[in-house]
Formats: C-alpha cells, sequence, structure tokens
C-alpha cells in the first residue's frame, strides 16, 4: 500500500512538473482581438532533470504518456518556450521514454504526448519497423541516457504497411517493406478481404506490425531485453488515430 501510494505521490508531481498546461480555453484573456497566454500554460519549467528522471518508474512514466496523450485528445495545446528549453537542454537531456513512431509527418509525436523538448527520445523510420541502427539508438536512449519506456507507435492509414500488403518494390523501399512482411503473416487468421483495400485488414496488420517490431526489439537487442527484464524499463506499443488523436495503447 505504500509502495502504492509512493508511485501515485511521484506520478503526481512529476505530472504537475511535466505539464504546465491546465486548460488553455479557460484561462486565456481576450484583449481586443488578440489573446494573451498565462504563462502556466506554456511548457518551459518541465524540463527533465536527471533527479527527477532517476525517481521515475517505467510504470509511472507509461501513465504519464497515457495522461499527456489524453491532454491532446481533449485539444489542451501544447504551447512551448523553445528558446528557454534549448537553453536548459544545452546542459544535458534526460528523457523519460523514447518513442520509436512512423516517418509520417501527420502522427506529431511530441504533441502527441503533450510534450516538450527534453521530454522524449523520437525515432522516426516509414513503419516504425526496427533494424540495427534504430535498436543502437533506443539502446543509447534507455542504457546510456535513463529513458524509463520504449514506445513503439504505430498509426491508421499508414503508407508503408498498405505499400507492404500490396508488394510495392522500388528502390531501397522493398527492402523496408520486407521488415513488415512477418507482421502480415502474423495476421493469416483475419476473417475477411485480406487486400489494401479493406480499412480493418489494414488496422490488424498495423497492430500486428507494432507487435512484431517489439518482438524483433526484444529478440535482437540483449540490452534492452536484459532491462525489461530486471524491469528497468518498459517496452510498449500503441496506435494512434488520426480522426481522434487518440493512442490506443497495447498490451503483449
Amino acid at each position: 500500500m505504500k509502495k502504492a501510494m509512493y508511485n501515485l505521490g511521484i506520478l503526481l508531481s512529476v505530472l504537475a512538473v511535466l505539464s504546465s498546461c491546465n486548460d488553455p480555453k479557460k484561462n486565456h484573456e481576450k484583449e481586443g482581438d488578440s489573446i494573451t497566454i498565462n504563462k502556466n500554460e506554456i511548457i518551459d519549467e518541465s524540463f527533465l532533470t536527471e533527479k527527477l528522471q532517476s525517481k521515475l518508474t517505467p510504470d509511472t512514466v507509461y501513465s504519464i504518456l497515457q495522461q499527456r496523450n489524453k491532454e491532446y485528445v481533449e485539444d489542451n495545446l501544447t504551447i512551448r518556450n523553445t528558446s528557454e528549453r534549448i537553453r536548459k537542454a544545452s546542459l544535458g537531456q534526460f528523457p523519460g521514454a523514447v518513442v520509436l513512431s512512423c516517418l509520417d509527418s501527420r502522427v506529431p509525436v511530441e504533441d502527441v504526448f503533450h510534450s516538450g523538448i527534453g521530454d522524449m527520445f523520437v525515432a522516426r523510420v516509414a513503419g516504425n519497423i526496427s533494424n540495427e541502427d534504430i535498436l543502437g539508438s533506443l539502446e543509447y536512449a534507455c542504457k546510456v541516457s535513463g529513458a524509463k519506456v520504449v514506445m513503439v507507435l504505430g498509426h491508421e492509414h499508414c503508407g508503408a504497411i498498405k505499400s507492404a500488403v500490396d508488394n510495392v518494390e522500388l528502390g531501397n523501399i522493398t527492402g523496408l517493406l520486407a521488415k513488415i512482411k512477418p507482421a502480415i503473416a502474423r495476421t493469416e487468421n483475419f476473417q475477411g478481404d485480406k487486400s489494401s483495400k479493406n480499412p480493418a485488414y489494414l488496422e490488424a496488420v498495423t497492430k500486428s506490425n507494432v507487435l512484431q517490431t517489439i518482438d524483433n526489439i526484444r529478440k535482437n537487442s540483449a540490452i534492452l531485453r536484459k532491462m525489461e527484464e530486471k524491469k528497468e524499463i518498459k517496452i510498449v506499443g500503441g496506435e494512434y488515430h488520426m480522426e481522434t488523436g487518440k493512442v490506443e495503447f497495447l498490451t503483449q
């Protein structure tokens, strides 16, 4: 019970530090045709320090990601004092999480998790697949820089998923899409039209691809696998829904 209360206390305090945007719609003051933004709405004092990062647990960071996405879905603005955060970041970085996202320009990862400069690492590659370079980046984020959560983030209407289903072959894209093919094989029991014309099938492959990438991370990175076994990090997945902005957190 004491441990649960302790973790809750950390979560509440971290949320207070990380979330400087309460409800911009309530706090704006109109002056003629302009809008004055209250200082407490700007993400500027929420820079993660080494001391604060060390107090975070993987479960706490995971809860923060869920809460932050809820804020984003509820249309709370992500207002950043970028110049101030750049100055603070120059002294070091201690992000709480690393997100492996697709290349897609419609998935603004920092906004999706209502975050500012220095809050999270973001790795991007079409189809949110893993390879040696991506694994090295994730290992750096966690083992060297102390991130507590690895999140693989897929999304609706993914062009890479559609292209893999359609067996597109084009330059180096061919090799990239080959890494998605195992996810297609995992959906062989899907009931219905297994083509890119079926949105339900594409979504099934999208979720399967997220889980496939998680499997690949555990299989091909001894560092991350051992960190997860020791409960030093949490490896999770999610699907970003473009129509709502909501991240559907996937368990495995």
